[in-house]
């Protein structure tokens, strides 16, 4: 059995679009048993999401999960998206909805999550309170902005746990303007790892299980130490109880993901661990090889 599979297509993306639709092109040129999606395929606001799916002409399982730019929105409910409209739409194009809706195929199995973050992966050298986290928007930003200032100062002094260095870092994370899930993360993180945990125990019987997550299951496929309005970033990146539940499971050997746009691999006790690494400006895929079952 040989899997395809890519990610952060970011279809709607004027500049992620053209080079979207070259890799769709070469991937409609291989030979292959299923395919993957692992998340930003597409924001579901609008019609790009299908516009991207239809464009695939392989006639064989074609597995889907979400990530968080599908979810970003405007006017609607992030939540509703991702429980009602999300699944109903992909399974319309032709595509399987991986999020608590596991596959066997042979003695493999396929099992899927957004996973989401919990900044149980923020930076300790940053020291950055939680409640910037929670708001997704960095000291220096919130510094900057009149309706955040309050998280930074009191009366125009600097609270006491924020510092001088903390105020060079400026950087705000999207998901909080765009994602309305009226819910902590922490909360809808725990809801992602219960399907996930549901699909695990469903792909019991299965000899291997390959699981997508488009959020970082483990610290060690964090990108490097770069500067801390990067390393800020890290919050969002994903959870270790991701991977701390994955780990449980004997029969799960790979693990991929997406979400930076860098491409890493590491072996975390007996899985293999792997990010596609592909992102606006440069787009990858990844193929696995499983051998046949004797009969």
């Amino acid at each position: 059995m040989k899997l395809l599979a890519t990610a952060d297509l970011h279809y709607n993306h004027p500049r992620s679009r053209s080079l979207a639709v070259e890799l769709i092109e070469q991937i409609n040129r291989e030979k292959f048993d299923v395919l993957l999606l692992a998340g930003d395929t597409a924001i579901s606001e609008g019609e790009d999401l299908e516009a991207c799916l239809s464009m695939f002409t392989f006639s064989g399982p074609k597995l889907f999960i979400c990530g968080n730019h599908e979810l970003w929105t405007r006017t609607g409910d992030s939540h509703e998206i991702f429980q009602h409209q999300l699944p109903r739409r992909v399974r319309a194009m032709g595509w399987h909805w991986l999020e608590r809706d596991p596959l066997i195929l042979g003695d493999v199995g396929f099992v899927g999550s957004i996973g989401w973050y919990d900044y149980s992966l923020a930076p300790d050298h940053l020291q950055i309170p939680r409640r910037f986290y929670e708001m997704k928007i960095s000291p220096g930003a919130a510094d900057r902005i009149w309706e955040y200032r309050s998280l930074v100062r009191n009366n125009g002094e600097l609270l006491p746990d924020v510092n001088e260095r903390h105020l060079n870092i400026v950087a705000r994370w999207n998901d909080g303007r765009y994602v309305k899930l009226h819910r902590p993360d922490g909360d809808f993180l725990r809801e992602c790892i219960d399907g996930l945990r549901e699909s695990l125990e469903k792909t019991r019987g299965a000899k291997r299980v390959i699981a997508a997550v488009h959020h970082l299951p483990f610290a060690q496929l964090l990108p490097p130490r770069h500067t801390d309005t990067w390393d800020f970033v890290w919050a969002y990146l994903g959870s270790s109880q991701i991977g701390d539940l994955l780990l449980q499971c004997a029969n799960v050997s790979h693990v991929l993901c997406g979400h930076t746009h860098l491409p890493l691999e590491a072996q975390v006790d007996h899985i293999k661990a792997i990010n596609i690494g592909s992102g606006y400006r440069q787009k990858r895929i990844i193929t696995l090889e499983f051998p046949e079952s004797a009969a």
